[in-house]
């Protein structure tokens, strides 16, 4: 088990975009694109994954196995969060299209 402040896990930022350039080159992978979650030890930039591709770069000087997993799990959950419809989206696929109808053709009640 490791602690679950061990690290932090944000999306990056314009600012991140000097670190995650050095995170690639350290890794000797070409610069991660698209929305990106970062992966910090001790307040610095450790690890990063593309959330568009799912590649990451990561400081090979550093350990950072666990935070590259924890970093795929947020991923996922954020993933399956956005694919997950809305209540009123669940809520109107729930009402049969003839009930829908009806309700349309009624008129509101004061």
């Amino acid at each position: 088990m490791f602690a679950a402040n061990a690290h932090r896990i944000r999306p990056a930022t314009g600012a991140d975009a000097e670190s995650l350039a050095r995170l690639a080159v350290l890794d000797s992978q070409r610069p991660l694109a698209g929305r990106i979650l970062v992966g910090e030890i001790g307040g610095a930039p450790a690890a990063a994954l593309s959330l568009t591709d799912g590649r990451a770069v990561s400081d090979p000087f550093r350990r950072t196995g666990t935070l590259r997993i924890s970093l795929r799990l947020r991923a996922g959950a954020m993933m399956a969060h956005e694919a997950t419809p809305s209540l009123p989206a669940r809520m109107l696929a729930a009402v049969s299209p003839a009930q829908r109808s009806r309700r349309a053709l009624t008129p509101a009640v004061a």
